[in-house]
């Protein structure tokens, strides 16, 4: 049960800083202005979905999954759609840190920065690294998503109780709202759900499968967790050609704090948005790149242009459906939507993070 009934209505929290359309930018995520026409259309998609089922001979257990799974996603949507325009990061790490671990104080200090930079901290919303990050945030700005398990799992004391609070029974439901609702995420060391979450993360960036979003694993003061990590990769899956070297700009390694927060915000110093519009990726930019950076992108990013070369301009005929991004400069081209880790490295050039 997603408890609905026992939620109150949700409302971005006070003093919550709108960034304009500060959803990852797809079509599917950004919060367009959809016609009731475009809206209707999509809807009856659904319900004509629905009624092929019978004729299908779904049984009864295929019926249970569609059915909460539609019901799940409902209602998380319905909770997350007013805090649409306000940045988030997720943080993952294990339910099992104790309240004494360094990672556990590292996890409280990072949600307690993101929160001071105006961001929302969204957890997994149990014990551990979970509760850490929101103790750092504050209630105001926590966000949960918590899965029912066979054996309980209850959320922590920050976010127990909150309208910003969801339970979900299944794990891919709760995967999809933890990616698609953020704008960076946030690993601690953890045990296989937390690998398993930043893995599905990073498979997710390295196909294009969502946009660009900062990734930081970070660890305790002087730990190895990651580093671990970070060798194994390096080792096993870029020297067996598994992998590209590019894919590894997908993620950064740190101990502090101080740089975890940096890498997350940071990405957004030039960088906004994207969406596609037809082969065309739009990058929508805070500032345009100057006409020496742009020569720059053009001899050193041309690897990633399918034909054609990078442009400078305003927004398309096609994105008149968000306004609110009109006054942006766009960096538009036609992405080959494979070299993904150069992708990232673009957007650290325009940042003004790579040298």
């Amino acid at each position: 049960m997603t408890r609905e009934k026992h939620s109150k209505e949700a409302h971005p929290p006070s003093g919550a800083k709108a960034s304009p359309t500060a959803s990852t930018g797809r079509d599917d995520q950004a919060p367009v202005r959809a016609t009731p026409r475009r809206l209707a259309g999509l809807i009856d998609k659904i319900k004509e979905s629905a009624d092929r089922l019978a004729s299908d001979q779904a049984t009864r257990g295929d019926l249970k999954i569609l059915s909460r799974t539609l019901r799940e996603l409902r209602y998380a949507f319905k909770v997350f759609t007013p805090y649409r325009m306000v940045r988030k990061v997720t943080v993952f790490g294990s339910a099992r840190t104790s309240k004494e671990h360094p990672c556990y104080r590292q996890a409280v200090d990072f949600g307690r920065r993101m929160a001071a930079c105006d961001w929302l901290v969204v957890t997994g919303a149990a014990s551990g690294i979970m509760e850490a990050g929101h103790e750092g945030a504050g209630r105001e700005r926590s966000m949960g998503l918590n899965i029912l398990l066979p054996f309980e799992q209850e959320a922590n004391p920050i976010i127990a109780g909150d309208s910003k609070l969801v339970h979900m029974k299944y794990f891919f439901t709760r995967k999809l709202m933890f990616v698609k609702e953020t704008n960076g995420i946030c690993l601690l060391p953890g045990g296989f759900g937390t690998l398993d979450e930043g893995l599905e993360v990073l498979t997710l960036l390295q196909t294009g499968k969502r946009d660009p979003a900062p990734v930081v694993l970070l660890d305790e003061p002087g730990g190895t967790y990651w580093q671990g990590f970070d060798e194994f990769v390096r080792a096993q899956l870029l020297g067996s050609g598994m992998i590209d070297a590019h894919d590894l700009s997908l993620y950064r390694i740190t101990d502090r704090v101080d740089e975890a927060v940096d890498e997350t915000t940071g990405f957004y110093t030039v960088y906004h948005s994207m969406r596609y519009v037809r082969a065309q990726l739009v990058m929508r930019l805070l500032a345009p790149p100057s006409a020496a950076l742009l020569r720059r992108i053009r001899r050193e990013y041309a690897d990633i242009v399918a034909e054609g070369t990078f442009s400078v301009s305003g927004p398309l005929p096609e994105e008149k459906d968000e306004p609110d991004l009109a006054d942006l400069p766009r960096l538009t081209f036609c992405f080959d939507r494979r070299n993904c880790g150069r992708l990232r490295e673009l957007i650290d050039l325009l940042n003004g993070r790579r040298g």
